[in-house]
C-alpha cells in the first residue's frame, strides 16, 4: 500500500548552513561552494541526514503522530542540491499488530519531471497506538579489505560527546517541518511510553555525520550508505558519545566501511549501526593535488 505522497520543499543553502550548525556537521561539500564546485559534485549538496528529516517528517504526517521509528536503512544514489525540489514516497510493505515495515523513498525532481531517487531504503517503525517492544543492538560486520587508503587504517576511531538542549529538538522541529510530539512535549512522550521527550532519531545519527564529514575519514566526505538502529531512546540534557570505528577499506573504489554507535553516559546504546563512505573528495587530498599541479 501506498501512503500519500508528501512534497517537502525547495532546499536552500540557507538550509545546509542551519544543519551545519544544528548537527556540527560543517563538511565543505555542504556549506563551502568553492570547495564543493572542486569537488565531483560540482556544487554543495544536502547532509544525508537533512534527507533523513525529510523521512521522519512524512512518518509524522502520513503514519501519525507519536510514530516511533525502530530501525532504517539509507542509500544516497545521487546528490540533493540547492534548488531541488523533493517528494517522499512511503510504501506499506507488512503491518504485524502495529509493527510496520515501510519502504521511504525522497526523490527530486529531474529533467521532464521525472522522479531521481536520492535518499532511498526501508524502515521499521511502531505505529502511534501499538506497545513499544524492545530492540538489541546487532553485531558489527568484518570483511577483508585493503591495509591502507590514503592514511588510513582499519581500526582507527573518532568519538565525541554532546548534549543535546531542548532548544536544539526546536530548531530540529521548525528546520524541518517534523512535528512528532514525542520530541516536542514531555507529557506526549510520557503516555507514548517514554520517560520525557526524545531526542529526534535524525540528530542521533546527526553525531555520525559530524564525525564522519569532520573527523574521521575527515572533511570532505561523502555519504553513500548508512544502517540505523534505535535499542533505546535518547533525552535532551544526557550526555550521549558517538563512535565511529573504520572497519573495511577499498583503495580501489575509495570506499570505507565504518561500524557507527552512540552511547548514553549509562552505558545504554541509543543508535548504532554501519556506514560506508567515500573519500573521493577529502580536503587533505584534495589541498595535495592542488599543490602538486
Amino acid at each position: 500500500m501506498t501512503l500519500p505522497s508528501t512534497t517537502q520543499r525547495v532546499l536552500l543553502q540557507t538550509d545546509f548552513d542551519r544543519f551545519a550548525r544544528l548537527s556540527h556537521d560543517d563538511n565543505p561539500i555542504h556549506c563551502d561552494p568553492d570547495f564543493a564546485a572542486k569537488s565531483h559534485f560540482g556544487a554543495t549538496v544536502a547532509h544525508g541526514m537533512m534527507l533523513y528529516s525529510c523521512i521522519c517528517k512524512a512518518l509524522t504526517e502520513q503514519v501519525g503522530p507519536g510514530v516511533v521509528q525502530l530501525e532504517q536503512t539509507l542509500m544516497f544514489p545521487s546528490a540533493t542540491y540547492v534548488g531541488d525540489r523533493l517528494d517522499v514516497n512511503l510504501e506499506l510493505e507488512a503491518d504485524a499488530e502495529g509493527m510496520l515495515d515501510i519502504a521511504t523513498d525522497v526523490s527530486k525532481v529531474g529533467a521532464g519531471g521525472t522522479a531521481v531517487p536520492t535518499a532511498t531504503g526501508r524502515c521499521r517503525v511502531v505505529a502511534p497506538s501499538a506497545p513499544l517492544p524492545g530492540v538489541a543492538p546487532a553485531p558489527h560486520s568484518t570483511e577483508e579489505g585493503d591495509a591502507e587508503l590514503y592514511g588510513l587504517r582499519p581500526g582507527m576511531s573518532a568519538s565525541t560527546t554532546r548534549t543535546f538542549a531542548t532548544a536544539d529538538l526546536d530548531e530540529y522541529g521548525d528546520l524541518t517541518g517534523d512535528r512528532n510530539p514525542i520530541f516536542r512535549d514531555d507529557l506526549e512522550a510520557r503516555a507514548r511510553g517514554f520517560k520525557r521527550r526524545i531526542v529526534p532519531w535524525p540528530l542521533l545519527a546527526g553525531m555520525f555525520s559530524d564525525l564522519l564529514g569532520t573527523r574521521l575519514p575527515g572533511r570532505g566526505t561523502g555519504w553513500m550508505k548508512q544502517s540505523l538502529r534505535y535499542p533505546s531512546a535518547a533525552h535532551p540534557g544526557e550526555a550521549l558519545t558517538a563512535t565511529v570505528t573504520i572497519t573495511r577499506l577499498r583503495a580501489g573504489k575509495e570506499l570505507v566501511n565504518l561500524a557507527t554507535r552512540v552511547c548514553a553516559a549509562d552505558g545504554r546504546v541509543v543508535c548504532d549501526g554501519e556506514a560506508l563512505v567515500l573519500v573521493r573528495n577529502l580536503e587533505s587530498k584534495l589541498e595535495q593535488k592542488t599543490e602538486n599541479t
